[in-house]
């Protein structure tokens, strides 16, 4: 087998494919067989049908294509190995010849993975945000604690700000019922928000037993993004009464005795909530300091996909949500074409930031191994609330597992480039980044080190 490549691009190439007839002899023995199997020719048992009587029954045609179809992605395979070739999707392939004397030539166009320097990346330099506890968002979480242990009593007073009213709505569109647009006996608490325009102002004011119509835009239905008029019915008013916060309150809520305490912890939970909110920032803000040093080719074939894709999910996402990209967009106050510009540049960003990952990965010549697969595929799951073993199993059934890997392996690519990187807040403090443990805390090397050799110490008595 001959083969030769001719670069169309940085990211795209053209593989020309000459198997001789000799080598193409023993894909056609096996497509005679196969045919052999399938027909069935008087005289002849079914398996044992020579190959000139199959030639007049099914026609010489028939059999080339089989031969042709078997050898084809071994060739194909093989001359990819032989150009040194990373396919990124499947190719464009096309027949120029099938000759009982002279045999098979084919093409393949396909996009393939770029040729790039990796730039040196020990001592990259990033920065980050400020990690800030301020005492608002201490008081916000105690609040938030607070309102679930308050009681609700009702009131015969107007609805006000905070209120829980318990109400009917229904909507119309030139004087006719909107279809689906109608809920009773719904709890709301006045200010809250998320539901449609105008409710909470119409609601303001109103007793038990009083209604109100206002204009206002449905966000899902036959009727979304137009106007129509909603009558909002209240049956009850009731006042949320907080506890106190003291002591007693501390005690009531949590494990611990008094409200200082309680602060604390508060304080400390938020703070291992930041301290990885700054990590998760510093990794991206190390990768994208990275990409600014390298030119990475991108195939349009795999960018457009990418954006199809993300595209179609996003507005899954906010059909879900009961909300039109339209609406989001004018929420946002963005453009269609601003909102298409930065998918754009965020989904090639991506694909660079992948291909960059993988080449550090293979120079550093990182591997995955069983365990890590496996706890990788379990947070996948996790994440997207499905049985881990259900999960496993499609994963497996698709043939997904190497895209796993190839995630895994970018992760560990990641997390080196990270702790080799120099990273600071805005205020020049270093942030600290290899030490720290997946639950917020900062970890004590030495101490673990220390604890690991007092294991092995240990381990020979008890034997």
């Amino acid at each position: 087998m001959k083969s030769a490549v001719e670069t169309l691009s940085p990211t795209r190439a053209k593989l020309t494919v000459e198997v001789p007839f000799e080598e193409l002899k023993p894909s056609l023995d096996a497509a005679y067989q196969k045919i052999a199997k399938q027909i069935n020719v008087p005289g002849f048992r079914r398996g044992k049908v020579p190959p000139q009587v199959i030639d007049r029954q099914v026609g010489r045609g028939v059999v080339l294509d089989e031969a042709v179809n078997e050898i084809l992605p071994k060739a194909y395979t093989e001359a990819l190995q032989e150009n040194s070739l990373t396919p990124l999707a499947q190719p464009e392939i096309e027949v120029t010849k099938l000759d009982d004397a002279e045999g098979l030539s084919f093409t393949a166009e396909l996009d393939v993975l770029p040729a790039f320097e990796v730039p040196a990346y020990d001592g990259i330099e990033a920065s980050v945000e400020d990690l800030e506890v301020t005492d608002e968002d201490v008081e916000e979480q105690v609040q938030a604690l607070r309102e679930r242990f308050g009681t609700l009593s009702e009131v015969e007073r107007a609805a006000a700000d905070g209120d829980f009213v318990t109400i009917d709505l229904a909507a119309t569109k030139d004087g006719e019922p909107v279809e689906g647009a109608e809920i009773s006996g719904f709890s709301y608490q006045v200010g809250k928000g998320g539901m449609i325009d105008g409710l909470d102002e119409a609601l303001v004011g109103l007793t038990a037993g009083e209604s109100k119509t206002f204009t206002s835009q449905l966000v899902n239905g036959d009727a979304v993004g137009e106007d129509v008029d909603v009558a909002v019915t209240v049956s009850q008013v009731q006042e949320q009464e907080l506890p106190e916060l003291d002591d007693d309150f501390a005690q009531d809520a949590s494990e611990f005795d008094t409200l200082a305490e309680l602060e604390d912890d508060v304080r400390e939970r938020l703070t291992k909530g930041k301290r990885l909110e700054q990590a998760a920032a510093a990794r991206d803000a190390v990768l994208e300091a990275l990409l600014e040093k390298v030119e990475i080719p991108l195939p349009d074939t795999l960018v457009t996909e990418e954006l199809n894709s993300r595209r179609e999910s996003v507005e899954q996402q906010l059909a879900f949500a009961g909300m039109t990209l339209e609406k989001y967009l004018e929420d946002e106050k963005q453009t269609q074409e601003e909102f298409e510009a930065d998918l754009e540049r965020r989904v090639r960003d991506a694909v660079a930031a992948q291909f960059l990952l993988d080449a550090i990965a293979d120079k550093e010549e990182l591997g995955v191994d069983q365990n890590e697969l496996t706890q990788h595929m379990i947070r996948r799951a996790q994440q997207s609330g499905q049985d881990p073993q259900e999960f496993v199993n499609h994963m497996l059934e698709h043939n997904h597992v190497p895209e796993l890997v190839a995630e895994v392996r970018r992760g560990k690519a990641l997390a080196q480039l990270v702790e080799s990187a120099v990273v600071k807040d805005a205020s020049g403090n270093v942030v600290e980044l290899k030490n720290l443990l997946p639950d917020g805390t900062i970890g004590d090397p030495a101490a673990e080190a220390e604890a690991a050799a007092a294991e092995e110490t240990e381990a020979p008595a008890e034997d």
